[in-house]
């Protein structure tokens, strides 16, 4: 596990001076189909480095890349967050960046999928259809013009909580759009969670944690395992099955 330097790929196009990101590998010489994880809005931290690593421990080349690379989560939080509510900005470039690295490394079978949590979620919604094999959402924001958004996708699997407040009806909504576009898909609500389940423990800053208990933000011991059942299965289907290691 370490960190990874795309800092001369991401300026050349346009991207973060300083792009890099946490690089989770499988046990042995592979190669190995390939992850592009995107962060939840507090950047790549203990949870993000243990999501990577578990999809690593599955056999999957695994890279968070930090789209706050160039100034943290203070100084980069805003823009990318406009970057994914407007479906266009540098985060955008840093996500082709790092895809193309992982495509292009020694150690993949060409095989990527990529997946999101939170505010990565809705980036790895607006990607699924530039050139990955398979895409995982989380709680992620669905795309103002949804259909549009998700037209030519790869196959999706996505997991919310019938009790995040912040996203109400998503499920329902995602599975209805990519239906009508004739898109393969996984989606399903749990309904005794709420927004980042999946978390293991909540790294929130503690002026935030408060807010986070009075709209119910917290893990789901009980649902967790069986979200991340339904990514490894997808990804273990699309990634694997079809020309994977």
């Amino acid at each position: 596990m370490a960190y990874i330097d795309l800092s001369d790929a991401s300026a050349k196009a346009g991207g973060s001076r300083q792009l890099g990101g946490y690089l989770a590998e499988p046990e042995g010489d592979g190669p190995f189909p390939a992850v592009l994880m995107i962060h939840e809005a507090f950047g790549v931290n203990d949870v993000i480095r243990s999501h990577a690593d578990r999809l690593a421990a599955a056999g999957y080349l695994t890279l968070a890349v930090d789209l706050y690379s160039d100034g943290g989560a203070r100084r980069c939080l805003v823009s990318t967050m406009r970057a994914m509510i407007s479906g266009t900005g540098k985060a955008f470039t840093d996500l082709g960046t790092a895809r193309t690295w992982l495509g292009n490394s020694e150690r993949s079978t060409g095989k990527t999928g990529v997946i999101g949590f939170c505010m990565g979620g809705g980036f790895a919604l607006l990607v699924a259809r530039d050139g990955f094999d398979a895409a995982s959402v989380n709680y992620g924001q669905l795309p103002r013009h949804l259909e549009e958004s998700l037209r030519g996708a790869c196959p999706l699997v996505a997991n919310y909580g019938g009790r995040d407040h912040t996203l109400p009806g998503a499920a329902a909504k995602l599975k209805s759009a990519l239906n009508g576009l004739g898109i393969e898909n996984d989606v399903k609500e749990f309904p005794t969670s709420s927004h980042a389940f999946m978390n293991e423990v909540d790294l929130a800053p503690k002026l935030l944690r408060p807010l986070n208990r009075i709209m119910g933000i917290k893990p789901d011991p009980e649902a967790s395992p069986e979200a991340w059942q339904r990514i490894e299965d997808h990804f273990g289907k699309y990634l694997k099955e079809s020309g994977g290691s």
